[in-house]
């Protein structure tokens, strides 16, 4: 990807966390990207395109950040990539707020909904992998409802601990002792 298109999605990551997928406007996020309107319509086509290509660059971007951790232990690896999702961080706010927005929105805006659901089912289906490193006799159904309800509770808590009503570490200890009591929840099966 080119630097000008990098740089557009990182402002229309910022002007969406900011203010909302509703709230973007082209000539504002144009302003906050130091480029023309038409620039915007010539890399991403409509809004619809750019919001898609926000909705990638926040999934990229947060694949990143939780794949810096280098863990051998397969409980470890699964644990540090959802705690990365709760750090204290202006990419990791940035990102997780934006997708909130992103979520939200998608309840209305019927053009995002296909492309959320796909970025969420490909988080789910990663920690369900690892999930399935961790606990290798469990099935791969029980895998998926267990990343479906740890992913679900991780957007709840982030939503919580960045709106101020949840401190980080409360939320960082009950989004460990889930992944605790999901891997021992398979194990009894």
């Amino acid at each position: 990807m080119s630097d000008r298109r990098t740089e557009i999605l990182r402002a229309a990551t910022r002007v969406i966390a900011r203010r909302g997928v509703r709230g973007l406007r082209m000539e504002e996020l144009a302003a906050e990207a130091g480029v023309s309107t038409s620039l915007l319509y010539y890399h991403f086509g409509d809004r619809a395109g750019l919001l898609r290509r926000t909705l990638e660059f926040i999934s990229d971007r947060a694949d990143r950040y939780t794949a810096e951790q280098e863990v051998a232990d397969p409980e470890e690896a699964l644990a540090q990539t959802l705690l990365l999702e709760l750090q204290d961080t202006a990419e990791v706010r940035e990102n997780s707020t934006a997708w909130g927005e992103l979520r939200a929105s998608a309840v209305f805006e019927e053009d995002l909904r296909e492309d959320l659901a796909r970025a969420t089912h490909t988080w789910v289906h990663e920690i369900a992998e690892l999930l399935g490193r961790a606990d290798p006799f469990g099935a791969a159904p029980a895998h998926a409802a267990a990343a479906e309800r740890l992913t679900a509770l991780l957007e709840g808590l982030s939503v919580r601990w960045l709106s101020g009503s949840l401190p980080l570490e409360h939320a960082r200890r009950l989004l460990r002792g889930a992944i605790e009591l999901e891997l021992s929840a398979g194990r009894a099966d």
